[in-house]
């Protein structure tokens, strides 16, 4: 076993090369993400990263396959949740803008910056957005809205936190946490209860580790 963990050391492993990789990502965009600098960066040697990537097109597609499972597949989970009205609903989604294990903003926007430039990401993005406007415009319909109403609630809603990424607003938790009941009343036209705000603010404090 030890003879395997320091061999698993010494090329290191799928994840550790893309976990180094995010960090490039998000800190200076696709450009940055190169084999060199990612071995530099992990003390491992150059060659070891062809041990687990045939080239660095792998380890990029291997980032848009963990931007899609975690930003637009958590995104489509909360939305699914189970709530019983359509303010804990908006909360269950609000999860995903507080909490970056859910919704990882930092990636979104470079991954937003990376489009700009690449055509296939440009086409992924389009069809990530096509997906969550849908999920959410789905989460409105399941509580009555009609479609037309669903689906312009539901690009309010994304495009106001896109705007978010976008524009790299800088919030606090707590102006953030006190600004979600007013939005989710903005949102849905429907106020959350106080023990809805309260069972929201009790999740992510557990979450947050407070």
């Amino acid at each position: 076993m030890d003879a395997e963990r320091n061999e698993r050391g010494w090329r290191g492993s799928p994840d550790l090369w893309l976990d180094a990789a995010y960090e490039l990502l998000v800190e200076g965009g696709v450009e940055a993400v190169k084999v060199m600098p990612l071995a530099q960066r992990l003390g491992l040697s150059r060659t070891s990263f062809y041990w687990h990537f045939p080239d660095r097109e792998a380890l990029l597609a291997g980032l848009i396959d963990r931007w899609q499972a975690k930003n637009t597949g958590n995104l489509v989970a909360r939305c699914e949740a189970p709530a019983q009205t359509i303010a804990q609903a908006m909360l269950n989604l609000c999860d995903c803008w507080l909490d970056s294990a859910l919704f990882d903003s930092r990636l979104e926007f470079a991954m937003r910056t990376w489009a700009l430039t690449d055509r296939a990401v440009e086409q992924a993005m389009a069809d990530a957005d096509a997906t969550r406007i849908a999920a959410i415009t789905a989460l409105f319909r399941r509580f009555g809205y009609p479609d037309g109403e669903a689906d312009t609630r539901a690009r309010t809603l994304y495009l106001t936190q896109v705007g978010y990424i976008a524009l790299r607003s800088n919030e606090t938790l707590e102006q953030r946490m006190a600004r979600i009941p007013a939005y989710v009343l903005t949102f849905c036209g429907v106020p959350p209860t106080s023990d809805d705000v309260a069972a929201f603010e009790a999740r992510h404090q557990e979450w947050s580790g407070g």
